[in-house]
């Protein structure tokens, strides 16, 4: 850290006293300096230019940003020399020469750790868990000590530009409408799912968090919030002559729940190749949901009251494989394969009374809702990757995906009440849903540098996305159940789209811009096998442009203003127009009418990073006029939930990370955001609006003997949609850990605790023009418990395509578990 901090001042010090550089001629140098093992850039590194005739005064000083690059300009011609030295580290000297060169592009300069150093002296500086710009962010999840106890859910509450709720909700830049990729490729599951998965995913298994705000044209248009991206220590590619193989197992276990994992990597010569399994079963008992609803009528005001008590268990299986195969230094092959299964079962007991109004003197009933939900994620890739001897940075690559994600799911409603009454029909019934999206994707993408510091990036793409969805409904009949066609149906939705895109990235000096345009085609067809409902078809097309233009104000900082504008296609969950009644007092389906968002964001950004202070800073606004929305209404005194594009969002937020360093063993730091959300929709006359928050404070410790502490506050206030709000939260999280056997075997005991009682209170509200209905839900989160994790073998980075495939085109309906079932495994 000293090395850094005296290379900063002389750098400042070289700048302020530098006399004028006359008529002598400039070249500027510029490069990227690379961890060898991490195969990162390697951030504040100290860099001197020599003059190999005069080796002792350097000619000029800088630092590296935080993603590891570097540019500095030199004065004069003739032979030089280039020292990077950083904490930990061997020097590296690379010799360079002046001809004349208006620039001279070092390429990528690998620098390694320094054995004997390390052996001998303890190195306290901590390395920067964020790196940031103006479009990006990654969280480095692979160097925070509560990475080895941690799920990826719980480290998500730190990474900027992200904020996840008391209910483990989660949104990316302000919206709920995002994309989950693991290693650039789309992941059905998790983007349906995020909250339950991920909190079910051991954070150790993930390196790097990256939160795409501005996703570029390079992106599929959808995807409002942007993108996140889990990287994984994916196998891609080795180096003959390198061999190894390195292999942690972990397992956790804890009041709510177990789970377990284990992660394999090896290479030898040019094959690589990584295997990577978890298993996660979590239950949460005792869990209470209350409520009462008004229905406001010509015979006065009905009241229905609902209380439920029960438990469910939820069971998450994942397993990933990637292979990888250099076939020479400009040809790379790589393939890879996962599966995730995540299992979802519920049983609660219920008990509802109805009084007043249509009512009269009143009906009580019991009941019990049971639903068996099991999902499945299936994804297969091939990336071929060629580069260019003469310029190995322009490259060409072609790539394949096909996924699937078929989802089972069987409900049971049975009432303990006549079945025939005049007040609801409450026959006992059984639902049977398959529903799946098979997608093939093709995609060619092509980059090529114009001239130092300026890229040419285009590409083109075709999915087809094909879905299904077989709803049968069964009625009881004399205590057998009978198939009901005339509420049953099997819908078919098709999608094909075709897709191209041009992207310009250049530097000026301190400036720095990306953008493009993306057109994207789509062609849609509807069919219906059973059930009411007429056969059509669609053809639209959508121009997207995206903008980043960034200005550097020093080596340490920078502002910077983008814009983009992103589509969202409704999914088959909000489009199925299956009538969901479960619940004899209301019912929910789709709405085939839907069209897809269009909405656009505007964000002004500041970023800082010093060896001791990373400051983000980002306001943002954002604004759609065809939001989709779900709202409820009453018909036939059964309250009806749908889907319309029906809202005009506006949403202006400010979000601030800050990371201090307060020593070599301490790190404070604040993640948190302050909105104004305004929503209105003329086809309801409704409007909502109001400020919300939400924040994480939190502090990690080294204690003697090498204990690590840390401790997280959570909290937020209630958030806003449509018809009503969601309350706040607040809760504790901590973690005590240590590492043996040189860091290797890890031990972690871990809490989480509500700030008062054991138990957490959610509320929720939600008015319309005929009903106003109040909800609240008491989820015993209160959680102790203990991982272990152990690491054995060396091995060598490898070497990974650069361009993949990235589908963010579907707006998906998040699983009904993201509520209750979501409170598991901590």
């Amino acid at each position: 850290m000293k090395s850094r901090l005296i290379g900063m001042g002389m750098l400042l010090l070289v700048t302020l006293s530098a006399p004028v550089a006359g008529q002598a001629q400039k070249a500027v140098v510029r490069g990227l300096l690379v961890d060898s093992l991490t195969q990162e850039g390697e951030p504040f590194a100290t860099i001197r230019i020599f003059r190999q005739q005069k080796p002792d005064k350097p000619v000029a000083m800088t630092v590296t940003d935080m993603e590891g690059r570097f540019e500095q300009e030199v004065s004069g011609k003739g032979d030089f020399e280039i020292l990077f030295s950083s904490v930990g580290k061997t020097s590296k000297a690379v010799p360079f020469s002046l001809r004349g060169d208006r620039t001279v592009n070092l390429d990528t300069v690998y620098i390694s750790e320094d054995m004997q150093r390390l052996k001998g002296v303890e190195v306290v500086a901590q390395r920067p868990l964020v790196k940031m710009e103006v479009d990006k962010m990654s969280y480095n999840t692979e160097d925070d000590v509560d990475a080895k106890s941690s799920t990826v859910l719980e480290m998500l509450r730190k990474v900027p530009m992200v904020t996840v709720d008391g209910n483990d909700n989660i949104t990316v830049n302000g919206s709920s409408n995002f994309k989950v990729y693991v290693d650039g490729k789309p992941n059905v599951m998790m983007s349906s799912n995020p909250s339950a998965v991920l909190k079910n995913m051991p954070a150790s298994s993930v390196k790097n968090i990256e939160v795409i705000t501005n996703p570029g044209v390079k992106y599929d248009a959808e995807g409002v919030g942007g993108v996140l991206n889990l990287v994984t220590d994916k196998a891609s590619g080795g180096k003959a002559g390198l061999s190894g193989y390195n292999a942690t197992f972990r397992g956790m276990a804890s009041t709510k729940g177990f789970s377990g994992g284990a992660y394999f990597s090896m290479q030898k010569d040019k094959f690589s190749m990584t295997v990577n399994a978890n298993v996660a079963n979590g239950d949460i008992d005792d869990s209470e949901i209350s409520a009462s609803r008004e229905q406001l009528g010509e015979a006065g005001s009905s009241f229905l009251d609902n209380s439920q008590k029960g438990r469910t268990d939820v069971l998450v299986k994942m397993g990933n494989l990637n292979l990888g195969y250099e076939i020479d230094s400009l040809r790379l092959l790589s393939a890879s394969f996962g599966l995730m299964g995540f299992d979802n079962n519920s049983d609660y007991n219920t008990i509802t009374s109805m009084r007043g109004g249509i009512y009269g003197d009143g009906f009580n009933y019991t009941g019990r809702s049971k639903q068996d939900n099991g999902s499945y994620s299936i994804n297969g890739s091939l990336d071929y990757q060629r580069s260019f001897a003469d310029n190995k940075d322009r490259m060409l690559t072609f790539s394949y995906l096909i996924s699937s994600s078929p989802v089972n799911t069987d409900s049971y409603s049975l009432f303990d009440g006549e079945p025939e009454n005049p007040f609801l029909n409450l026959t006992n019934r059984y639902t049977d849903v398959h529903r799946n999206t098979l997608e093939n994707t093709f995609q060619m993408d092509y980059t090529s540098p114009l001239k130092p510091g300026h890229l040419l990036n285009v590409g083109l793409k075709y999915i087809s996305r094909n879905n299904y969805s077989d709803s049968k409904y069964y009625l009881d009949e004399n205590g057998g159940y009978i198939y009901n066609e005339s509420n049953s149906l099997n819908y078919k939705h098709n999608n094909d789209i075709l897709a191209g895109y041009a992207e310009y990235d250049g530097k000026w000096k301190k400036w720095g811009f990306k953008g493009g345009l993306r057109y994207e085609y789509t062609w849609q067809n509807v069919k219906y096998v059973v059930g009411q409902g007429e056969n059509f078809s669609m053809r639209y097309g959508n121009l997207v442009p995206s903008a980043n233009l960034s200005y550097m104000l020093s080596a340490n900082q920078n502002i910077g203003m983008t814009y983009n504008m992103r589509i969202s296609r409704p999914g088959i969950g909000y489009l199925n127009p299956y009538v969901d009644k479960s619940d004899p007092t209301s019912v929910s389906y789709g709405n085939t009418d839907l069209e897809c968002e269009k909405a656009h964001n505007l964000s002004l950004v500041y970023n800082l990073f010093t060896s001791k202070w990373i400051v983000n800073l980002t306001l943002r606004q954002g604004f759609c006029d065809n939001a989709i929305e779900s709202y409820s209404f009453y018909k036939d005194n059964i309250l009806n939930t749908t889907y319309g594009n029906i809202v005009k969002n506006r949403q202006t937020g400010l979000n601030a990370y800050v990371n201090w360093n307060a020593g070599p063993k301490t790190r404070i730091y604040l993640n948190g955001g302050l909105s104004y959300v305004d929503l209105k929709s003329s086809e309801l006359d409704l409007a909502n609006s109001g400020w919300q928050t939400n924040a994480m404070l939190g502090a990690q410790q080294t204690l003697p003997w090498n204990i690590r502490l840390s401790v997280n506050v959570i909290g937020s206030t209630k958030q806003y949609n449509l018809q009503g709000w969601n309350t706040g939260f607040n809760a504790v999280m901590g973690s005590i850990s240590r590492s043996f056997l040189k860091d290797r075997l890890s031990v972690s005991i871990t809490g989480v605790t509500p700030f008062s009682g054991k138990g957490m209170e959610f509320k929720s509200y939600a008015k319309g023009r005929d009903f106003a209905n109040h909800t609240c839900m008491l989820l015993p989160i209160r959680m102790v418990g203990i991982s272990v994790s152990y690491t054995f073998g060396k091995q060598q980075a490898t070497k990974q395509v650069k361009r993949t495939i990235r589908n963010t085109d579907v707006k998906e309906m998040k699983s009904e578990t993201e509520g209750i079932g979501n409170m598991l495994i901590k």
